[in-house]
C-alpha cells in the first residue's frame, strides 16, 4: 500500500535536524546538502518520506557505514554515479539520503523537478492530485511509480525547457 499524506509542516524541520546530523556525520565530505523530493514543497502532498540530496566531491570518500551510528543503511537500487543511504522507522522509510558527485548535482532531475514545483504551486497542485487518486486506487510499488511517469516527464521537461537544457528521461533504466 502507498500512504500519500497531506501537506505536513513539520517536513521542513525535520529535514534541517536530518542536515545537522548528517553533516556533522559526514566530517566534511558533503559541500551542499538540501530537502529534494515532494515533502520539500509546500502544501505538496507526499510519502511521508524526508528526501535528501547532498553534494560529495568524492564519491569513493563516503564509505558505506559513515551515516549508520544516525540510523541510515547505504542500499544498491542500481542507480549509477550516485549513493543512496535509507533511514527506517522499523519497516517503514523516513529519510533517503542521495549523495552525488559534482558532474550530477547542478542540473540533477530530482532538484530541478523539486525547485520547478515549489516555483509553480499549480503544478504542484496537479502532482499531488494525481498521486492522491493513485494512493486511493490502490497501486502499489513500482505500478505506483509508473504510473506517475506522463505527469513526472511533462513537469520535468518544462522544468529543463525554462533553464536551458534538454528534456531528458525522469527514470534511470
Amino acid at each position: 500500500m502507498v500512504i500519500v499524506s497531506p501537506y505536513n509542516p513539520a517536513w521542513p524541520a525535520l529535514f534541517a535536524a536530518a542536515r545537522t546530523e548528517i553533516l556533522t556525520a559526514a566530517g566534511g565530505r558533503l559541500t551542499e546538502i538540501e530537502h529534494i523530493g515532494s515533502t520539500s514543497v509546500p502544501g505538496l502532498a507526499a510519502k511521508p518520506i524526508i528526501d535528501i540530496a547532498a553534494l560529495a566531491p568524492h564519491l569513493d570518500a563516503v564509505p558505506p557505514g559513515l551515516f549508520d551510528g544516525l540510523g541510515y543503511r547505504a542500499e544498491d537500487f542500481g542507480a549509477p554515479g550516485r549513493l543512496l543511504f535509507v533511514r527506517r522507522d522499523g519497516d517503514v522509510r523516513t529519510h533517503h539520503l542521495h549523495i552525488f558527485p559534482p558532474g550530477n548535482w547542478t542540473h540533477n532531475k530530482e532538484r530541478v523537478m523539486a525547485a520547478h514545483l515549489r516555483k509553480y504551486p499549480e503544478e504542484a497542485r496537479r502532482y499531488g492530485e494525481l498521486k492522491q487518486q493513485l494512493a486511493a486506487s490502490g497501486v502499489t510499488g513500482d505500478a505506483y511509480t509508473r504510473a506517475k511517469t506522463a505527469l513526472i516527464q511533462e513537469l520535468s521537461d518544462a522544468a529543463r525547457a525554462e533553464r536551458g537544457l534538454p528534456p531528458a528521461p525522469v527514470w534511470e533504466e
